[in-house]
Order: structure tokens, then sequence, then C-alpha cells
């Protein structure tokens, strides 16, 4: 079955686990009187929208073209990986503030109960980490930290439960959490460069335009190119349209060998769409 039909299953299931679990760590943190988990339960929320958001665009992004979105819905899928890097920011920053707060003014939660939740979270978080992780779509990836950033938060919960039950060390949760938190943001920033990018229709990774436009400069009977552009839908489905300027064209049987071989070198690159308009030298340009 293609990835594309994988995508949305694995981001339903992230959500549902996700929101799920983030009721259980809310009644969990009350329990134990934890305010760090109680936190993560109010930074899970967010995931769990998050995570709703990037279903719904996910689904959206594969309907079909229609009258106002002639390149069907795919960029949606995009508009969900901008809008989700832009929540985990904000909630990064969230967390730092509230370990600040840990630093300032210690508390001792239940460190058995910390324990028994850490591994849950772990566990639960790990699973649809690991999920989304095999995703090749941008809105997967920007996902998938969502869910990495919780995995490592309940490491380091668990880690400082093990620890708090042999020592008291209250300001050891929020110092380690601020050093994983900074991780994340440092990845997330990363992430949400390439993101705007795309969103910017700048040339994606891995493709060369000017390597492109060479190539099919050294096809006979081809003069110039005007009006190139190469830019990605989402990530994943990359487009090039181009005007070709041919000279030295003496029959029709000519134009069709130049954009046969002009095809034939596009098919070599990740393009799904491609336009190329070709113009004799007869003809004049608006675009040029």
């Amino acid at each position: 079955m293609p990835h594309h039909h994988h995508s949305g299953r694995n981001l339903a299931i992230a959500f549902f686990l996700n929101l799920a679990f983030t009721i259980l760590e809310a009644i969990g943190g009350l329990w134990t009187n934890s305010v760090a988990i109680l936190s993560d339960a109010l930074h899970d929320l967010g995931d769990s929208l998050a995570l709703g958001m990037a279903w719904y665009l996910d689904r959206k992004s594969k309907a079909g073209p229609s009258g106002q979105y002639t390149f069907g819905y795919r960029r949606f899928s995009l508009l969900g990986a901008l809008l989700n890097s832009l929540v985990l920011i904000g909630g990064s920053v969230f967390i730092i503030c509230e370990a600040v707060g840990r630093i300032l003014e210690p508390q001792s939660p239940n460190a058995q109960g910390m324990v028994l939740f850490a591994i849950i979270g772990v566990a639960a978080n790990g699973y649809a980490a690991w999920m989304l992780s095999k995703g090749k779509s941008l809105n997967e990836r920007v996902v998938s930290w969502h869910l990495v950033e919780d995995v490592l938060g309940w490491v380091a919960v668990l880690i400082v439960a093990i620890v708090l039950l042999f020592r008291d060390i209250p300001y050891l949760d929020p110092a380690l959490s601020i050093l994983i938190t900074l991780y994340i943001l440092y990845n997330v920033v990363k992430r949400l460069r390439e993101t705007l990018h795309l969103f910017l229709q700048g040339v994606p990774e891995g493709i060369q335009a000017g390597e492109v436009c060479r190539r099919i400069l050294a096809v006979p009977h081809v003069r110039s190119l005007h009006h190139t552009h190469v830019w990605s839908l989402e990530g994943e489905h990359h487009v090039f349209t181009s005007h070709v300027r041919l000279h030295d064209i003496q029959t029709f049987s000519q134009v069709v060998e130049v954009k046969t071989q002009i095809k034939a070198i596009l098919k070599e690159y990740p393009f799904s769409h491609y336009t190329i308009e070709t113009e004799l030298e007869e003809e004049s340009c608006e675009l040029e």
C-alpha cells in the first residue's frame, strides 16, 4: 500500500493516543502533586490539538484538485507543518518558564507516582513517535518532534523520580527539563526554517535548478530559458515550469523531438508535475 494511505492513519492513532494520555496525565499530576506532570499535561493538550489539526490537514491534502485549488490540497499539509512548528515553539517556551519557576521555588512531588506515570508516558509517546518517525511527509516529521519531546521529557521525569526516591534534589527535574526542551527547540527551529522555505516556494532540497537548466540548454535547438520556476507543493511533490526558446526549427517533428528530450531530462528528477512551453524565434513572449 502506498505511503500516503498510511500517513493519515498514523496521525489519527497518534492523536487519539495522545489525547487519552493527556487526560490520564492530568489525573496523575493531581494524584502525585507534581507540578511538572501537570505542566506536561497542559503541554500535551496543545500537542493533542496540533495532532488533530495535522490529521485534518493531512486528510484534506489528499483530496483531488478543485475549481478553487487546481493543484489539489497538498499544500494544506505544509500549512499544518508550519502551524505545528509554531505550536511546539510556544509549548517549549512555556515549559522553560515553568522549569525556571520550579528552580526558584522547589517542590517535592510523589516520587513513586512519578515513576509509574513516567513509564506509561515513555511507552505511550514512544509508540506514537515511532510510528510517525517512519513517515515521509514534512507534516509527519514535524508532528513526530512533538512526540519525541514528550518521550525525552518522560525519560527525564523517570530518571529524576528514581533519584528522588533516594535523594531530595527538587531542582533536578526542572534543570533536566530545560536542557531537553532547548535541544528540541533547536531541532524545531531548523525544521521551521525548512518549512518556511517551502511555504515561500523556495527550491526544494536535493534539486539544483541551475543544473536542470544547463542540461535543458544542452538539448539541440534550445537557445534559452525564461520564466523558469522550481518549487514544491509540500516537500514531497515538486513542480517545474519553464518557457523554452527554440532556434533553427524547420519542421514540427523537431519541436516534438526537443520536447521529448526535455521531458526525458525532467523525469530523472522527483518532479510530480512539469510544464514546458516552447517558443519559436518568430514568437514574442511578454514574460521574457
